[in-house]
């Protein structure tokens, strides 16, 4: 996807990796977060996710906190559809809920995520949904960096994972932009090949 390039949420610093919730050391970093703040960028965004979402049967949006939840709202508002979201954790006051907003149970529930590293935040707020009574079979992502144990997860999970654009998409169209180098891709893929081992020998 250009927008994400137009907008320089691909951060590429291999002198200064940054770390993943999962323990990953990453020469490269997508920084979905900054999409809200480009309005032409995350409408191309919304636009694709309503377009694969008219494909699918589902009654309501849910987001994962906190990333997913400007994408998950903008598409429930666009297709007047009931939206949710799942928090990470649940509150220590209020009504300590982890599911926000509404009833999911016996209902079909489409997950809205922003990037899919390993999985695991995302079949997270899929288990949290499916014990609230939330049927669960399809999760969309503006992006994923391709790694075969999030592809594992999902397909363990029985859910389906629809994105936007993928890594290697990326690297192409950043590789006949300009955006990156030869030598960049070289060492992105040399991460990607092993990601867990990049970086720390």
């Amino acid at each position: 996807m250009q927008a994400l390039l137009d907008i320089q949420a691909v951060k590429f610093t291999p002198n200064e990796p940054k770390t993943f919730k999962s323990g990953i050391l990453s020469p490269i970093y997508i920084d979905n977060r900054a999409i809200p703040y480009h309005p032409q960028a995350w409408h191309e965004v919304i636009a694709g996710f309503q377009a694969i979402a008219k494909t699918l049967d589902f009654d309501i949006i849910a987001g994962i906190a906190v990333a997913g939840i400007p994408h998950s709202a903008a598409l429930a508002y666009v297709m007047n559809k009931p939206s949710v979201f799942v928090r990470k954790e649940t509150k220590e006051h209020g009504l300590k809920n982890r599911i926000e907003g509404g009833d999911v149970s016996g209902k079909r529930v489409l997950l809205i995520e922003d990037l899919i590293t390993t999985g695991s935040s995302s079949l997270a707020g899929v288990a949290e949904l499916r014990k609230a009574g939330g049927i669960v079979t399809d999760c969309m992502a503006i992006v994923s960096y391709g790694f075969q144990q999030a592809i594992d997860a999902f397909q363990q999970a029985a859910v389906k994972l629809h994105t936007l654009t993928n890594f290697d998409q990326i690297l192409q169209i950043g590789l006949q932009t300009g955006y990156f180098q030869p030598t960049d891709v070289k060492i992105i893929r040399a991460w990607m090949t092993n990601p867990y081992e990049w970086g720390r020998a």
